[in-house]
């Protein structure tokens, strides 16, 4: 008998990626040549799909994308990684989503998104695929889509002991009531900034900010600080661990693969710091290579990489 795959539901959006690397950002009025052009499957919820999939996930997807050629392509890869798309809506009148990231010779972005038919994702989609919740291990949540969508999937996975995981990206008001019903929160520093008031400067700035985001319901807040590693707060314990140190390609949907991991980790039933050591492996992987989904480590791959 085959070993049951451990089950993550995923809320959240699609864009497709159009790159540019190149030595710096432009200023104001300039005009730079690049060194490097692609066009890679995006979005925080397809990413974080996709790294789900990739590390040996039974993943569902919720969202809205066009009926357009950038929604076909990326359908066609989710169904190509093993992903349920089911409950994925094509709008006909708002088209798939669009992001711009620009790349500099450290492999650190900036993006500029055009959500696009993500932002029309409506509680209504959301309960259509209640079943799919109630039954998963994990839901994963991100905010390139409406609140309202994300916290209406949050409600359903409380009601039915589904653990909750909020990536709180891109930072924006969240009510006390939504925060309350999620168990792992996994904001950068400037989202954590965002959400508790607390500027985040250093180890005691970053207690102080998630005791405020741990008042507000949440049961654990992992604070994701790039090449400096990750912050894990519970109430009355903290744990840090140090970055991977790996040649850096591209930052892009680092935080994503985390996730992706995390949500696994989790739903096998791993204690927290474990689920969030394998987080931490596969984030670092995906700095590694250009493009978002391109860099979705695989489960053979973060294990290859733990062992060495």
């Amino acid at each position: 008998m085959s070993e049951r795959k451990p089950k993550v539901v995923v809320v959240g959006s699609f864009m497709m990626d159009l790159v540019i690397k190149a030595e710096r950002r432009p200023q104001k009025g300039e005009t730079l040549i690049g060194q490097q052009f692609g066009m890679f499957g995006g979005g925080k919820g397809n990413n974080q799909a996709i790294a789900a999939a990739r590390l040996g996930g039974d993943v569902t997807m919720v969202g809205r994308m066009g009926s357009d050629s950038f929604g076909d392509t990326l359908m066609e890869a989710l169904v190509e990684e093993g992903v349920e798309v089911g409950y994925i809506v094509r709008d006909a009148e708002a088209g798939t989503g669009v992001a711009s990231p620009v790349i500099d010779a450290d492999g650190d972005n900036s993006i500029i998104i055009v959500p696009r038919a993500n932002m029309r994702l409506s509680a209504a989609d959301v309960e259509r695929a209640a079943t799919a919740i109630s039954e998963s291990d994990v839901l994963l949540l991100q905010l390139e889509v409406p609140v309202s969508a994300s916290q209406r999937a949050a409600e359903i996975a409380k009601s039915s002991g589904t653990k909750v995981i909020l990536n709180p990206a891109p930072a924006r008001d969240l009510p006390d009531r939504f925060l309350s019903q999620v168990d792992m929160l996994t904001p950068n520093q400037v989202e954590t900034a965002y959400l508790s008031g607390v500027k985040v400067s250093d180890s005691e700035s970053a207690e102080r900010a998630a005791r405020v985001l741990l008042d507000k319901g949440v049961s654990a807040v992992i604070l994701t600080l790039g090449d400096s590693g990750v912050l894990l707060f519970k109430r009355g314990a903290s744990t840090r661990m140090p970055a991977y140190k790996v040649d850096v390609v591209d930052t892009t949907a680092a935080g994503d693969a985390f996730c992706g991991a995390l949500a696994i980790g989790l739903a096998r039933g791993e204690a927290l710091e474990d689920a969030v050591a394998f987080a931490n492996a596969a984030g670092a992987l995906a700095v590694t290579a250009l493009g978002a989904a391109p860099s979705m480590p695989t489960a053979t791959q973060v294990s290859e990489f733990l062992a060495s």
